[in-house]
């Protein structure tokens, strides 16, 4: 049963992701980009920038309104209180990279789970929320937030009038990849050879070989886990693969839970996201364990994909 609490969350939490996202709009305009790319300091998750600092900052303030709770974030030390009842995971801005040299937008994500101490788990999360930081040049930006159990709700908000009008959202229900796009992540140089042959391998066996010359299938390479989910729920993409940690046994750079702490919603709308293991997506709430993740638009194309793809892997 949903903690009573959690639902009435709703519209705070909400309304924090706008006033972040906000806050980070403006210090893109007014700000110098030396500022928003310099690598502050490393933490557990990820490497931190100038502009994931006003993120943070801005999140620990709005938070004190909120009920006692576990705080669970990347750059920000974990907050304890006592009382707590809830556990609260986010990232406040997941695809840092291409939002501070303004190449692709990036997204404020959130996860609300009752409190059941360290065990507590991405499954246990019974509200989400992801918003939209636009790139300065663009003017619509999405919201998307479902309650455990309930439909996924959505809107688009147009920076330009304040106006912000419902948005329906489907993922695709093609059952293959031709004139698709399937993508293996790989954002970072120094790709393995292990990971070419899985994908050479993955083409031949589910992509239609092309003729003349002419591509059949496509790939992306968005620097935003809740972008790829974005991605997969919008019906843009088909299949999304982030299996690094699998590929350099955790030792590189990976997904973590908070970046993943949205899968509620994917999952509600029909979209399939699971581990190496082909169950659904897990992992503890923290900001350290690598998770590898594989992504499918919708039943269909799963049945298609995942026994090859779990027989590569």
């Amino acid at each position: 049963m949903i903690s009573n609490a959690i639902p009435d969350l709703i519209d705070p939490l909400k309304a924090i992701h706008c006033d972040i996202r906000d806050q980070v709009v403006r210090a893109c305009e007014t700000s110098s980009r030396e500022d928003l790319t310099v690598a502050s300091m490393a933490q557990d998750g990820d490497v931190i920038y100038g502009i994931d600092r006003i993120s943070e900052e801005r999140l620990v303030e709005l938070l004190t309104d909120v009920p006692p709770h576990v705080l669970i974030a990347e750059g920000i030390e974990r907050r304890e209180n006592p009382d707590a009842q809830i556990r609260i995971i986010v990232d406040p801005i997941d695809g840092t990279r291409g939002l501070m040299y303004q190449k692709r937008s990036a997204w404020i994500l959130t996860g609300v789970a009752p409190d059941k101490g360290d065990a507590t788990c991405l499954q246990d999360i019974e509200l989400a929320i992801q918003t939209e930081i636009p790139l300065l040049k663009q003017h619509l930006c999405d919201q998307i937030w479902v309650v455990k159990g309930k439909p996924v709700q959505a809107e688009r908000y147009n920076r330009l009038t304040g106006e912000r009008t419902p948005l329906e959202l489907r993922p695709s229900t093609a059952n293959n990849l031709t004139h698709g796009f399937a993508s293996f992540s790989r954002f970072f140089p120094g790709t393995s050879v292990e990971m070419s042959k899985i994908e050479a391998a993955f083409a031949d066996r589910l992509i239609e070989a092309p003729a003349d010359g002419k591509a059949v299938s496509f790939e992306d390479q968005y620097i935003s886990n809740a972008g790829q989910f974005y991605e997969l729920m919008a019906g843009h993409d088909r299949f999304v693969a982030d299996i690094r940690p699998v590929i350099d046994g955790g030792r590189g750079p990976a997904a973590r839970p908070y970046d993943l702490c949205t899968e509620l919603i994917a999952h509600s709308m029909g979209v399939v996201i699971t581990d190496v293991n082909g169950e659904r997506l897990n992992a503890p709430l923290d900001t350290v364990t690598p998770v590898p993740w594989i992504g499918y638009a919708n039943e269909s194309l799963r049945a298609v994909i995942e026994p090859v793809l779990l027989d590569l892997i």
